[in-house]
């Protein structure tokens, strides 16, 4: 079971505009109206407009701009899957076929180099 208590808080500050002698659980009394005039002065209409360009989220792309990004997007993910498979699929299999051009052109030559030896010995007379 949950008991629910409420705390009093002992020491008010006088300073701060949330703070109020009178019981904040009931009704709030104090307005921040207080604590945005104090800003008037400082703080120019321009200054105010820029500053909520920022909040105010911008208008949404027209269709035309809307395509041209996802079609960007697109465009990038297909050059970003063909060259990793590239990479990993065709750089692997170009240096398995190059190893294997090695082999057999080694084999080229120890065939070419026994014919060579076999027609190079003087044949052999019966009788030996």
């Amino acid at each position: 079971m949950v008991k629910v208590e409420i705390v009093e808080e002992k020491e008010h500050d006088s300073r701060s505009p949330y703070s109020s002698a009178a019981s904040s659980r009931t009704s709030s009394s104090v307005s921040l109206s207080s604590v945005g005039s104090e800003l008037d002065g400082e703080e120019s209409f321009y200054e105010r407009i820029v500053a909520l360009a920022d909040i105010i989220p911008r208008p949404p792309l027209g269709k035309t701009a809307g395509a041209v990004k996802t079609t960007g997007k697109v465009v990038g993910n297909l050059v970003w899957i063909l060259t990793t498979s590239a990479l990993l699929i065709g750089l692997p299999l170009a240096l398995v076929l190059e190893d294997e051009a090695k082999i057999v052109q080694q084999e080229k030559e120890m065939l070419a180099q026994q014919q060579g030896a076999q027609q190079s010995k003087p044949p052999v007379p019966p009788g030996f």
